[in-house]
């Protein structure tokens, strides 16, 4: 048998991770020795729950798996992720149709045993070349779109990013972490995302709200009580750490706890022990703790009214989430996302949010944050009774806020009340993607999907700010010089729009652009 290739030379980040899933040890201790010698790091295990934890706790470049060991239906938690490792079946009698159908189905190869040098080092090369070009459109994809996701939480705000890059790095860890920010900006969301990201994520994720009871019956559902502990305990009760052993417990409004229950929770936090209410036995609580706030819990402890010495065992690993109003760029992704996901559930067909609609929605400060805004825009589409999302839909509030009537736009060159058309803003068919003029063919390159994606988003900032060019590139997110150069781009130059708000006074320090005759 000839030398095996060495597949790492092509690989920029070192000896490429493969996991070799075969339950027939001698199999599969010889395909990791030929992989040693092309230059890879391999790794041997069977079907057991080894396996499981290999890929929840290790990154791999490719994971070579016997068809009746492991099939690809093992692996389809994993195939959906753009960091994915590439996945090669490997089976003792295939087919031609067997390996079409593997690929269809994810898998970047099908190889029949016994598997020649070259058919390995062939395959292994193909495979982590497809996932390399795979990362890099992804990474191209986010750059285009400036978009960040983490689970289901979808930003454009490199605050976020920064968010999300940290639950990332420390998920899978034990060490506590406390979650600040206003209330609705969805913490509760980014604990689960750090239980989904951790080791922890098959046990259970367990939440309390620690505002939403009294002392007396709180320190009863963190720690459990025994039978006779107080007036109305007829048995033995487990209280939520127990709940939550071996997964996370997240403490939500934690600034409501008492002096007293923070000395409870503060030797929970250090020594990982506690009792049930009126029991002197002692148990061990193998949990990771998650804890928010929606006030300055810094402020609390100046002012007396939080432990300083908890506050400090919570905030190990600290994630602000920054309210909607300081990353308007999420205002019309997160419309997007809501418009689409109550569009699905109540079956409704809506082709998007018109004009009016769509400015008062970028207009408005969001004080609840993305809860306010997916109420918002659940109780549109229960109220839309033609195929967009009009401005009547919306809640009066958002109106009364931009000082306008429903349907009626005040434009900045007629303040006397004079409507004046707004530009367009994409229109959202059933398939969740803007609408285009795609020709016959039905499909269109994705160049122009994208600069029409663009300057629907740019039109739709300039008739939330009245057209002031500075108002818009800070929502957006972009220098004015960029913005300048894109409005050139689009021919957006000349047009006027509406301005709703009176008083306003960031207009551009320039003579007022003539009306467009288009």
């Amino acid at each position: 048998m000839s030398m095996i290739r060495d597949v790492s030379t092509s690989f920029d980040k070192g000896a490429p991770r493969v996991l070799i899933v075969d339950d027939d040890p001698g199999q599969a201790d010889d395909l990791a020795d030929r992989l040693a010698q092309a230059g890879c790091a391999p790794e041997t295990c069977g079907s057991g729950a080894r396996l499981e934890r290999l890929l929840r706790a290790t990154h791999f470049d490719a994971v070579l798996t016997d068809q009746d060991t492991a099939p690809l239906e093992r692996f389809e938690a994993l195939l959906g992720a753009e960091d994915a490792p590439a996945v090669i079946l490997l089976a003792g009698f295939g087919s031609i149709h067997d390996a079409v159908e593997a690929v269809r189905a994810g898998a970047t190869d099908y190889l029949s045993r016994p598997i020649s040098d070259d058919q390995l080092s062939m395959a292994l090369s193909r495979a982590l070349e497809e996932r390399r070009l795979r990362a890099e459109n992804a990474r191209l994809r986010a750059d285009l779109g400036e978009r960040f996701q983490l689970g289901s939480i979808l930003s454009r705000a490199p605050a976020m990013l920064r968010v999300f890059e940290t639950v990332q790095a420390v998920a899978d860890t034990r060490a506590t972490i406390l979650i600040e920010g206003e209330s609705g900006t969805g913490k509760t969301m980014l604990a689960r995302a750090v239980h989904r990201h951790s080791s922890r994520s098959e046990g259970p994720f367990v939440e309390v709200n620690c505002g939403a009871l009294p002392d007396t019956l709180l320190e009863s559902e963190l720690f459990g009580h025994v039978r006779g502990a107080f007036t109305g305990a007829v048995r033995d009760k487990a209280g939520k750490f127990e709940a939550a052993e071996g997964g996370t417990i997240f403490l939500d409004e934690i600034a409501c706890a008492s002096l007293d229950l923070q000395v409870k929770l503060l030797r929970i936090l250090q020594d990982r022990v506690y009792e049930r209410v009126g029991d002197t036995a002692t148990r061990r609580a193998d949990v990771r703790i998650v804890a928010a706030a929606n006030v300055d819990l810094a402020e609390e402890v100046r002012e007396g009214r939080f432990r300083q010495d908890l506050y400090y065992r919570l905030k190990v690993v600290s994630l602000e989430v920054p309210p909607l109003r300081e990353r308007p760029g999420d205002v019309p992704l997160l419309t997007e996302f809501f418009l689409n996901k109550y569009r699905r559930e109540y079956e409704r067909e809506l082709t998007g949010i018109a004009a009016e609609a769509q400015a008062l929605i970028s207009a408005h400060d969001w004080p609840g944050n993305v809860r306010e805004l997916e109420h918002c825009i659940e109780r549109a589409v229960l109220l839309a009774a033609g195929p967009r999302v009009e401005a009547r839909d919306l809640p009066d509030e958002l109106r009364r806020a931009a000082g306008t009537g429903a349907g009626t736009t005040v434009s900045a060159a007629d303040p006397t009340g004079g409507t004046s058309p707004a530009p367009p803003v994409p229109t959202l068919p059933a398939d969740g993607f803007p609408s285009t003029d795609q020709g016959a063919s039905g499909v269109r390159p994705l160049k122009d999907a994208l600069e029409s994606s663009e300057r629907d988003l740019i039109l739709a900032a300039l008739a939330a700010t009245g057209g002031s060019r500075k108002e818009t590139a800070e929502r957006l997110g972009v220098n004015r010089t960029t913005l300048f150069n894109k409005m050139k781009k689009y021919n957006l130059m000349d047009l006027e729009f509406a301005d709703h708000r009176a008083d306003r006074d960031d207009r551009d320090p320039q003579p007022p652009l003539p009306r467009s005759c288009g």
